[in-house]
């Protein structure tokens, strides 16, 4: 299979990092041992880390500069801010995603995903299977595939809806640049990236699906991690009431074409939501 423009990486991985010093280089390695027919960039978003990540990016950085592009903070920008940076700078006709504490584990993994969606011009989006490994203890995993694929592997909007930030790991997403150029406002609000980006690119064509195990995901793998987050009451009912917003806004946006599944995906929400309360008293006055 030939790509157009040799000279211009056909596909950008972005990748965001904040104390991650432990972590990022297999982040960064996963990237740099893939094997394709084609030119690829890693643009990094280097937030003001206080631990010894900069300094590792900043190696990698001068060890591979035709590959490694970083970008670095002087102040925290936050998640959301940080991954916006980083998808701005994209040059490639595809994005690849992987956070600086989860890793590939498949030197094929990008061949692959272009191979297909190369073949498959209606799909906007590609996904594949994934580990889930907990406390960075790799006895302790779980594989994250579909339950039921398609025979044509493609998935559609309301997979997309009721699947929510659990339908795909971020760092199994392969993508077209060009249905990421114009964002709408719900996305700005809301208070993820990978959920409202799968949505807008689910809104653009159908989602291809790979059953191979590429990738690797950290669950609670530091502190600073957003499964971390979660942890604190507060901040979940926060983000609670957020995606419940921006679920809404989604609605409007869409013009209520997924109104049946936006509303389950709202019932589901706030019935985990609750259950996770009742989890909280009970383990708090045992």
């Amino acid at each position: 299979m030939s790509y157009i423009d040799n000279n211009k990486p056909l596909v950008s991985v972005c990748m965001i990092t904040y104390n991650h010093e432990n972590l990022i280089k297999d982040a960064i390695e996963g990237i740099l041992m893939q094997k394709t027919s084609f030119p690829i960039e890693l643009i990094i978003g280097e937030d003001c880390s206080t631990d010894n990540t900069r300094k590792i990016v900043e190696d990698y950085e001068e060890k591979y500069p035709e590959i490694i592009f970083a970008q670095y903070s002087e102040k925290n920008l936050g998640m959301i801010n940080n991954f916006l940076n980083v998808l701005q700078a994209a040059r490639g006709k595809y994005i690849a995603l992987c956070e600086g504490d989860d890793y590939w584990i498949d030197p094929l993994k990008l061949q692959k995903q272009v191979d297909f969606l190369e073949v498959n011009p209606d799909c906007s989006l590609c996904f594949h299977a994934s580990k889930s490994i907990r406390n960075n203890n790799p006895e302790d995993f779980v594989i994250k595939r579909p339950k039921s694929i398609p025979n044509d592997n493609k998935f559609e909007m309301k997979h997309a809806i009721l699947g929510g930030g659990g339908f795909m790991a971020t760092n199994s997403m392969l993508f077209l640049r060009k249905h990421i150029n114009e964002r709408p406002e719900w996305m700005n609000r809301s208070p993820a990236g990978d959920l409202p980006l799968m949505l807008l690119l689910a809104s653009n064509g159908k989602i291809g699906y790979i059953d191979d195990l590429m990738s690797v995901y950290r669950v609670m793998s530091s502190s600073t991690s957003w499964s971390a987050s979660m942890q604190n009451r507060s901040r979940r009912k926060i983000h609670h009431y957020a995606i419940l917003k921006m679920w809404s806004d989604f609605d409007k946006w869409t013009e209520h074409k997924y109104h049946k599944y936006v509303v389950r995906k709202m019932m589901m929400n706030r019935w985990n939501f609750l259950i996770g309360n009742i989890k909280y008293h009970i383990k708090k006055f045992m």
